[in-house]
């Protein structure tokens, strides 16, 4: 492995999310833990649940850092794997139920995963390859002849602490990407990492009898920085199985939620319910948004009428530099992703690696306390995605374009790879889509590359359309194009029933772009 040294802390992590789960349980045995529709879960039978699990994986072999693979819904059974596998020394390997069964098996094969935990949902998803995997294979809600039932299985397991020996450089969890094709990317982070996280519990709240109400599911990143500081601050985690805004909504009143993590396609279907206006929110402390830039325009919405301060993220799964925006403490920088967080920072680069002038667009390349050990098994992956500064210290390369206003708030402009470069000039997607958002017809939009002969490529809007929109293809073109510069227009619109998302509300460009670019190897 590459050895990745985060900036130097005067407070650097010293317990373990382990160590703290296994305190609070102690503390607090009665307090509830864990909701799930109309199942709950006390700390203390929480935490025996936690060393069933942890026992069987060690009477089956478990050595520590071995991956253990889980593929369901958000349910308790899901936050009890999480930390049992911890507490026996095994790394969370959470699997995408948005990849496919090609993508899984290739992820399962390269982690060297020792045994997998299966939702039935899920079970098409690795059925046609699971008996050719050398691990062990559990049903979580299901009978299967190929699978040992989960709870029979936790029920010869003891519930007595085996306290196995944490250290910080020890694995914590495996995340891979989505993707349906290609080698799979698996993000490493180690229990350092998730330990630095934690400096965000008392400051927002997670340690004072939190309710965070989480709907984006388990394997994401995005769901597990709200996840694990309110299971350390010692609150109550309700979980979502699968997202419903009236639903939520109703939760949110019922069980007065105090904190949240969404990500901004939830927040603007949240806010167009009908008679959001009528459910008494005010149980609301903090509400938090990640994964994908949350529109200004829905950020004042929510700031309006959604009660409760607004945070949001700008980070990446790999770590590195982290920005963060108080929304209701800048209403005027609604268009930015926030500053700095304490002990990050963040250089802008170009494509020859030189760092570019204050105001200019650069290569968002980030280095901070929350940084992952690496790619697993992927040195030349690691390799590829540093970069380093004067004086050699290790930054992560984001993808992502952006600059800093005079303020130091950071602006995004697009992904690198959405840039569309028509003609030698240099299009930011991003900008286009926001055009197109200011239109009151259009509720959705994405904009990408497609070929051309005169440009090489130029920039296509796929838009989604309120309900019954009369307007055509050509007018929503026009009236965008009168807000475009010439270099930057649209060359064509297409409107769209709905436009493909991942399950963490990402519009996945990659499917948009690949029926307009297979045209041309084909």
């Amino acid at each position: 492995m590459i050895p990745i040294t985060p900036p130097h802390s005067d407070t650097p992590p010293t317990e373990t999310i382990v160590a703290r789960i296994r305190t609070n349980a102690a503390a607090h045995p009665e307090q509830v833990a864990l909701v799930c529709g109309d199942t709950s879960v006390t700390w203390g039978a929480f935490d025996r649940r936690i060393n069933r699990i942890a026992n069987l994986l060690l009477a089956k072999g478990l050595r520590k850092g071995d991956n253990i693979a889980v593929i369901s819904a958000n349910s308790i059974a899901y936050a009890e794997l999480f930390m049992g596998i911890l507490r026996a020394g095994g790394c969370v390997t959470p699997l995408s139920s948005m990849a496919s069964p090609d993508a899984l098996q290739k992820m399962l094969t390269d982690c060297g995963a020792k045994a997998i935990f299966v939702a039935q949902q899920y079970l098409d998803l690795v059925s046609g390859f699971i008996r050719d995997l050398p691990l062990d294979r559990y049903a979580i809600d299901f009978e299967h002849a190929d699978f040992a039932a989960y709870d029979t299985a936790l029920a010869g397991a003891a519930d007595s602490d085996p306290m196995v020996a944490i250290e910080m450089s020890d694995a914590f969890n495996l995340i891979y990407s989505s993707g349906t094709t290609g080698t799979p990317k698996g993000i490493l982070h180690n229990h350092w990492m998730r330990a630095a996280q934690m400096d965000r519990v008392t400051p927002n709240g997670y340690d004072d009898n939190a309710r965070t109400l989480i709907s984006t599911p388990l394997y994401s990143n995005t769901t597990i920085v709200a996840f694990l500081p309110t299971l350390f601050g010692g609150s109550t985690v309700y979980l979502m199985p699968k997202f419903d805004a009236r639903a939520y909504l109703e939760i949110v009143q019922r069980e007065q939620i105090t904190h949240t993590m969404l990500v901004p396609v939830q927040y603007k279907r949240i806010m167009d319910v009908p008679d959001f206006d009528t459910f008494d929110l005010s149980s609301m402390r903090v509400k938090f948004s990640t994964s994908a830039p949350l529109r200004a325009d829905v950020k004042q919405d929510v700031l309006a009428r959604f009660p409760g301060r607004l945070l949001e993220y700008y980070g990446l799964t790999e770590g590195g530099g982290v920005t963060v925006l108080a929304a209701d403490e800048f209403p005027t920088k609604l268009h930015t992703v926030g500053k700095l967080a304490p002990g990050n920072d963040i250089r802008l680069i170009d494509t020859s690696g030189k760092e570019v002038a204050q105001g200019e667009v650069g290569e968002i390349c980030g280095r901070g306390p929350t940084m992952m050990a690496g790619y697993f098994g992927r040195d030349d992956l690691t390799a590829e995605y540093i970069w380093r500064d004067a004086q050699g210290q290790i930054y992560f390369r984001s993808g992502d374009m952006g600059y800093f206003d005079e303020d130091g708030f950071l602006i995004l402009s697009d992904r690198k790879k959405d840039m569309i470069i028509s003609g030698g000039l240099n299009i930011y997607a991003n900008d286009l889509e926001l055009v197109l958002l200011q239109d009151e017809d259009v509720t959705d939009a994405a904009v990408i590359g497609v070929p051309s002969e005169a440009w090489g490529e130029t920039p296509l809007g796929l838009v989604v359309c309120r309900a019954g929109v009369t307007r055509t293809a050509d007018e929503i073109l026009a009236q965008a194009n009168m807000h475009l510069g010439k270099s930057q227009r649209l060359s064509n619109i297409e409107i769209r029933d709905t436009l493909p998302r991942s399950t963490i509300g990402k519009i996945l460009k990659k499917d948009l772009r690949a029926p307009y670019w297979d045209k041309e190897t084909s």
